[in-house]
C-alpha cells in the first residue's frame, strides 16, 4: 500500500501524473502556468524513487529505512570480521574473540555445558552463612558484571565534567519499572503471576529443589518488592540532576554500615573520594535489609539473579525460559532472533569495545577517516562563521559560541583513548564461561572511568554502531567507523560526503550551541550563557519550524497531523544541519556543477528512505521525536534558497517557501 502523502504534496504528484497523458498535453498546451516539476513538489519521491520501489515493506516488518539497512549491514560487517577471526585470527585480540564467537555458535557444547559457567558464582551464593557475608557476594557480582541490589556505574560529575564518578542508583529488580511490583491492576497483576512463574524456572534450573520453589520465589519478589517500595519512578530518574547527590566515601561507608560500601568500591578497584547516592532512603532501606532479611532468603535471590542475567547465554532450557518471559511476555516478541545474531548481541555486551577496535581496523580505511575528519573540520569552521554574522544572538553568547565550537573535540573512528585490551583466554569450550571473562574485563574498564581526566576515556557508543552524536558532557563529536559508508558516507563522492554526512555532522555541531548546548559552556561548567532575548530568539525559531511541521498530515496515518512541538528540536537541527553543511560544500568546491548541487541535496533525502506500517505510523505520531522521513527530507529543503536554484523551483511551490516563509538558523 503507497503510503500517503500530506495533501498539497499529493496535488503536486497528481499533476506531475497527469502530464504524462496525450490529453493532458493537449490541455498543458492550452494553460497559462506550466507544471510543477516533481523535484519541486516532493523531492523525497524523486530522490528516493528507486530505493522505495526496491524495498516494499515485508508482510512481517513493522518498518524498514535506509539507515536501519546500514545497522543491518553493520551488522552482517561484525559476522564477517568473527567468522574470519575463528578461521584465521590477525593478533592476540583477535584470537580471543575468535574463540569467543566459536564457543557461542558451538550449539552442542553449549548444551552440554549447562550450567555449569555459573556453577562457581552459585557456589560462591551458597556459601553465604550469616548477614555479614551478604555484602562481600553483591561485591564479587558487581565485578562479573552482574549487578545485583543495586546499580553502580560510572558518569559524569556534573560539577567538574571532566570527570566520571561513581554513581550509586536503584536496580536489583527483575521487572523494568518499579511500578509493576506495586500496582493492583489486573494486567499488572498478571504479568507479575508470569514473572513469579520464570523466577520458579529459573530457580529450579540453578539447582533449587522442587520443595522449595515455592518459598525461594516469594523471598526472591518479597526483595524485590521492598527495593522497589523506596525506588523512584521511571518518571523522576529521566531527571539527571536529581539523580546527582555527591558524598564522600567515608560518608556513605559510616551511613550504610551493613552494606560495606567502601569495600565494595575497593573491590571494583576505585580509589575515588567521592560518588553519587541520590536516594538515601533507599540505601537506608537495602542497609537495613542486608540484617533483617534472613540468608536463606538472600541466597534465593541471589541465586535467581545470577540465573536471570546469565540465561540467554547458557543452555536452550535457560534461554527458552529467559525469552518465553522477556521476550515475549515484556517485548512482545514472536520469536528469538537467530543463533548467530544472539551470540554476536551477547559479544558486544560483554565485550563490544573489542569487536569495535577490530571493527574499525577492517572496514574504516585510512582515507576514509581522515576525510571524515576534514569535511567535521569544515563543517565546524562554518559553524563559526555562522555564529560571526549571526543576527538574533546577543554578543556575549556569541563569543562564548565561538569559544566552545573552536574546543570541539573530533573523535573519528574509534575513541581517542583505547582500553587495556588486556583480557584472561579464552577458550572454545564454554560460552557462559567466556562471557564472564569479557564482562568481567568490560566491567573493570568501566571502573577506569572513575576519577579526575578519565571522563573521556571511551564512547557510550561503540565503533561497530553506526552512530554520529554530539556529546554534551565532553564537548565532543563521537562519528563511528560504521557510520562512515553509504549512504551517509562516500568518500570517492565529494557532493554525497556533504550532503548526507557534512549534514549529520552540521546537525550534531549545532547542538554544541542551541538551547541545551547553552547549559555548558566553553569550559566545562554547568551554566546557562543564553541571555533572556538569546533564549526567546530560539523559543521563535522553534515554533516556527514546528509549525511547518505541523501543517503535514502524517503520513500513513488517515487524518493524522504531524506534532510540531514533539518533533522540533531535531527538526531545529536538521534544518541548522543542511544549513551549515550547505555553507562548508560551498567553500570546499566553489566550481560546483549543478549536477553536483543536486547530488549533494539528494544526498541529504536518502538518508530517510523509509517504509512504514500504518500501525507503527501511529505509534510514531504519538510517541516520535523525529519526524516521518519524507518531512525530514522535504521540510529543511524548502527553507534553503540553494535548493530552489539547484533545480529551479519557484518560491510560493511546495519544495521552495517564499522568503518570508523559511526559517534561517545559521544562514
Amino acid at each position: 500500500m503507497p503510503t500517503p502523502r500530506p495533501l498539497v504534496l499529493a496535488l503536486g504528484l497528481g499533476l506531475v501524473a497527469l502530464v504524462s497523458t496525450a490529453d493532458a498535453d493537449a490541455q498543458r498546451k492550452k494553460s497559462k502556468a506550466p507544471a510543477v516539476s516533481q523535484q519541486c513538489t516532493d523531492f523525497y519521491s524523486q530522490a528516493n524513487a528507486g530505493w522505495l520501489k526496491a524495498n516494499p515493506l515485508p508482510a512481517d516488518a513493522g518498518a524498514v529505512s535506509a539507515l536501519g539497512q546500514l545497522s543491518d549491514l553493520a551488522l552482517q560487517q561484525q559476522r564477517q570480521l568473527l567468522d574470519a577471526a575463528m578461521k584465521s585470527p590477525q593478533g592476540e585480540v583477535q584470537s580471543r574473540l575468535g574463540d569467543f564467537w566459536a564457543s557461542g555458535l558451538d550449539e552442542a557444547a553449549v548444551e552440554a555445558d549447562g550450567s555449569r559457567p555459573i556453577a562457581p558464582l552459585l557456589s560462591r551464593i551458597d556459601a553465604i552463612k550469616k548477614a555479614k557475608d551478604v555484602p562481600a557476594s553483591i561485591a564479587a557480582l558487581h565485578q562479573v558484571g552482574i549487578p545485583v541490589v543495586f546499580n553502580f556505574a560510572p558518569d559524569v560529575d556534573l560539577k567538574a565534567l571532566d570527570r566520571h564518578i561513581g554513581y550509586f542508583m536503584q536496580g536489583g529488580m527483575g521487572l523494568p519499572d518499579p511500578a509493576f511490583y506495586t500496582r493492583n491492576d489486573a494486567d499488572t497483576q498478571a504479568v507479575l503471576g508470569r514473572y513469579r512463574d520464570y523466577v520458579k524456572q529459573i530457580l529450579a534450573l540453578t539447582g533449587t529443589p522442587k520443595e522449595r520453589l515455592d518459598a525461594d520465589a516469594k523471598a526472591v519478589i518479597d526483595i524485590e518488592t521492598a527495593i522497589a517500595r523506596k525506588s523512584k519512578s521511571l518518571a523522576d530518574l529521566s531527571n539527571p540532576f536529581g539523580n546527582y547527590a555527591p558524598v564522600s566515601v567515608a560518608d556513605a561507608t559510616k551511613r550504610y554500615r551493613n552494606l560495606q560500601l567502601g569495600q565494595f568500591l575497593e573491590a571494583q578497584g576505585v580509589k575515588d573520594d567521592l560518588v553519587s547516592l541520590a536516594n538515601p532512603q533507599l540505601f537506608a532501606e537495602l542497609d537495613a535489609m542486608v540484617g533483617r532479611v534472613k540468608p536463606e532468603q538472600w541466597k534465593a535471590y541471589l541465586r535467581w539473579r545470577v540465573g536471570d542475567a546469565m540465561a540467554p547465554y547458557l543452555s536452550r532450557s535457560f534461554r527458552d525460559a529467559s525469552f518465553g518471559f522477556r521476550g515475549q511476555v515484556l517485548a512482545g516478541h514472536a520469536a528469538p532472533a537467530p543463533r548467530w545474531q544472539q551470540v554476536l548481541d551477547a559479544i558486544n555486551t560483554a565485550a563490544g569495545p573489542m569487536v569495535g577496535h577490530e571493527y574499525a581496523n577492517r572496514y574504516l580505511t585510512s582515507e576514509e577517516r581522515r576525510r571524515a575528519a576534514v569535511i567535521a573540520d569544515e563543517v565546524r569552521e562554518a559553524l563559526l562563521a555562522a555564529v560571526e554574522r549571526n543576527t538574533w544572538l546577543s554578543e556575549a553568547a556569541k563569543a562564548e559560541a565561538r569559544d566552545k565550537v573552536k574546543a570541539i573535540t573530533l573523535e573519528v573512528g574509534t575513541p581517542r583513548r583505547n582500553l587495556d585490551y588486556t583480557v584472561q583466554p579464552m577458550g572454545r569450550g564454554s560460552f557462559g564461561g567466556n562471557m564472564l571473562i569479557a564482562s568481567t574485563w568490560r566491567h573493570r574498564e568501566e571502573m577506569k572511568r572513575i576519577g579526575k581526566g578519565n571522563a573521556d576515556r571511551r564512547w557510550d557508543v561503540l565503533p561497530q554502531q553506526p552512530a554520529l552524536v554530539y556529546d554534551i558532557a565532553q564537548n565532543r563529536l563521537i562519528v563511528t567507523a560504521a557510520v562512515l559508508q553509504p549512504p551517509v558516507f562516500d568518500v570517492d563522492n565529494t557532493a554525497v560526503a556533504y550532503g548526507g554526512y557534512g549534514a549529520l555532522v552540521g546537525t550534531q555541531l549545532s547542538r554544541a550551541i542551541d538551547a541545551k548546548g547553552a547549559q555548558v559552556n566553553a569550559k566545562g561548567e554547568l551554566g546557562n550563557w543564553w541571555t533572556p532575548a538569546d533564549t526567546n530568539a530560539w523559543t521563535t525559531l522553534g515554533d516556527r519550524v514546528a509549525a511547518q511541521y505541523s501543517a503535514h498530515a502524517y503520513p500513513g496515518v488517515k487524518g493524522g497531523k504531524v506534532n510540531g512541538a514533539l518533533v522540533r528540536d531535531v527538526a531545529l537541527s536538521d534544518q541548522a544541519g543542511l544549513e551549515l553543511a550547505g555553507d562548508a560544500y560551498a567553500k570546499a568546491q566553489p566550481g560546483a556543477k549543478p549536477a553536483d548541487q543536486q547530488a549533494f541535496f539528494g544526498a541529504w533525502s536518502r538518508l530517510w528512505g523509509q517504509q512504514v506500517s500504518e500501525n507503527v505510523a501511529a505509534e510514531r505520531l504519538a510517541a516520535e521525536i523525529h519526524a516521518p522521513g519524507e518531512l525530514r527530507s522535504n521540510v529543511p529543503l524548502s527553507n534553503l534558497p540553494a535548493f530552489g536554484a539547484a533545480y529551479s523551483c519557484k518560491a510560493g511551490q511546495p519544495m521552495q517557501r517564499t522568503e518570508a516563509e523559511q526559517v534561517r538558523i545559521w544562514r
